[in-house]
């Protein structure tokens, strides 16, 4: 899979249960201008894909470790700028970035029962091949 921008839709199709997050990178060195999220997953058939939430605006990384086996995905769904959280985030912002249109991304773990919330403009999904020098 090469560099792909997706779409609400498709990032609801993809085959997400018993997928594995093997790491998570928050990149704020530079705030406000480049603030990025990146999610490194091996999914079911072994192909590992890096998840970059681009143009973050809101985080929720509410998540329980101390469990000595990898963070299996149990669901994930993404939803568009009329989602409630997001409408709260534009009132909490002042309606700055109103005209943004921002999508909200949750993914629950079956593992440790944690609950990734993100709030971005854009996710791109790259294969392991093009970030081979990030994945470890």
């Amino acid at each position: 899979m090469a560099m792909e921008k997706i779409t609400n839709e498709k990032f609801n199709n993809l085959s997400w249960h018993d997928a594995v997050i093997d790491k998570i990178v928050i990149d704020r060195r530079n705030p406000g201008i480049k603030d990025e999220i990146r999610i490194f997953i091996t999914w079911y058939n072994d192909t590992k894909s890096m998840l970059c939430f681009h143009n973050v605006y809101w985080a929720d990384l509410n998540m329980n470790f101390g469990v000595m086996t990898p963070e299996y995905i149990l669901t994930a769904e993404s939803k568009g700028k009329e989602y409630e959280q997001i409408q709260e985030l534009y009132k909490k912002l002042n309606e700055r970035i109103i005209n943004i249109d921002l999508n909200y991304y949750e993914i629950e773990t079956n593992t440790t029962a944690s609950k990734i919330r993100i709030i971005a403009e854009t996710l791109i999904i790259l294969s392991a091949e093009d970030y081979k020098c990030e994945w470890h």
